[in-house]
């Protein structure tokens, strides 16, 4: 039973392993019962696309999957209840506040016997869409579907027209409250990493000391930096090495493999001493991969992730690499970690400064990454920046891993809240909404 909640008096148990004991008012029937499946096929032209989503029903959402299919939806009309009858859209359905139309993979039924909004509840619940799914066939385990003669048959509690409009109401507001708290902590999120980049960006361009005299660096985005730091082109501050792909036919290559081999799927985290994939040392003699000496800075060059970032990463094992990526091995006269709070605290300028224009596929150009100029301070200063740096990320993400924790607990309370009061573990009906 959820927490600070009264339970029913009386007690039954169901017959239903998912529903579990029942209050002892409750009956038990075939979801057929409740309601009528709908199968009227619809063109988009007349009934606008919907997106069947984890937070329910709406309006056909910009990066959905476009088909030719407009012709050939299903009818879907308010209070309708759609599920997505794939398992891995697990949890993507909900009463629809809307006409439309969805693609044929959703079920649509039209609700005859069950208050469209608990009806919202109930079939959105953790319990209810672990038994629809358990009902899915198919070969690939997370690509099975259930179909609707299957739905039917799932038991489902039988609820007055009272009671299941008032657990609907908690529903509704309890869980607009919890997503509402959610939504605070995702714009926390948002705002530390937004201030995190900018001290981190103000550390590499302006320096630690505000009283420092300052002279114009030549680069019109970086504007002044501290008059006693160079201004240098990369290429004289790095030597440049790339990666490639050992062929997958020679499974020489790949078999058994000891060495790390870095893709942009790596680049998860900063520091890299293990690699989703490794090749054989054979494949590192006979392909177009080379070894990478522990210590370079690895950076994605050519990623559609470009348009939002540069993924860099260092590796702290000798690794190999992939065509997508470049690592650069930087001499005595700048820290591999100084270069690496350069380039996270300026990412958007120097996105747009070594992406080509118009390119069709976002990529770095070698041309103009080698031609960059970096800021450079004296080496003792630049051990003082990441010293700081380094302070600062550990302040930046204990608040972001809290912030993370509480959508965690937050999402929890809210999916334990729902089964408890659709399955009859808490008792709703004297509840009363606030006056907030």
């Amino acid at each position: 039973m959820a927490s600070g909640y009264k339970a029913y008096p009386e007690y039954k148990y169901s017959g239903v392993e998912w529903l579990g004991d029942v209050p002892i008012h409750w009956n038990i029937k075939r979801l057929g019962q409740f309601f009528e499946e709908r199968r009227e096929k619809v063109s988009d032209k007349d009934y606008p696309p919907l997106s069947v989503t984890m937070k329910g029903i709406v309006p056909q959402l910009d990066n959905a999957a476009k088909s030719d299919a407009g012709d050939n939806r299903k009818l879907v009309l308010k209070n309708d209840f759609v599920i997505n009858s794939r398992s891995d859209r697990k949890g993507s359905s909900g009463t629809s506040p809307l006409d439309g139309s969805v693609s044929l993979i959703s079920i649509v039924m039209e609700p005859k016997r069950i208050n469209p909004k608990f009806a919202h509840h109930l079939l959105r619940s953790y319990p209810f869409q672990e038994e629809f799914y358990r009902y899915g066939k198919g070969i690939v385990a997370d690509l099975w579907s259930t179909n609707s003669s299957e739905m039917k048959n799932i038991l489902l509690p039988e609820i007055g027209d009272e009671e299941s409009k008032a657990i609907a109401n908690f529903l509704d507001y309890e869980t607009a409250k919890i997503d509402t708290l959610i939504e605070k902590q995702q714009l926390l999120i948002k705002l530390l990493k937004e201030k995190r980049q900018a001290v981190i960006s103000h550390a590499v361009t302006k320096g630690l000391n505000p009283q420092a005299p300052m002279k114009d660096s030549g680069v019109e985005w970086l504007d002044e930096v501290p008059a006693h730091w160079q201004i240098v082109p990369l290429k004289y501050l790095c030597t440049f090495s790339g990666g490639g792909t050992p062929t997958k036919d020679n499974l020489s290559y790949w078999t058994n493999g000891s060495v790390p081999w870095v893709s942009p799927k790596d680049m998860k985290s900063f520091w890299i001493d293990k690699t989703q994939d490794y090749v054989t040392e054979r494949a590192v003699k006979e392909s177009s991969t080379n070894f990478v000496d522990e210590g370079a800075l690895l950076m994605v060059v050519r990623s559609g992730i470009l348009q939002r970032t540069i993924p860099i990463a260092i590796n702290t094992v000798p690794v190999t690499m992939n065509q997508d990526m470049k690592a650069l091995k930087f001499n005595d006269r700048i820290d591999v970690q100084y270069a690496a709070g350069f380039i996270l605290g300026s990412v958007n300028s120097l996105l747009l400064d070594w992406s080509k224009d118009g390119a069709t596929v976002e990529s770095i150009e070698y041309e103009y990454l080698s031609n960059g100029l970096f800021p450079v301070p004296p080496k003792q200063e630049q051990q003082a920046i990441i010293s700081f740096i380094n302070k600062q990320q550990s302040a930046f993400q204990m608040l972001e891993d809290k912030a993370v924790l509480g959508i965690k607990l937050l999402s929890e309370r809210r999916t334990a809240l729902i089964s408890a009061a659709v399955t009859g573990k808490i008792d709703v009906r004297n509840w009363e909404q606030p006056n907030d």
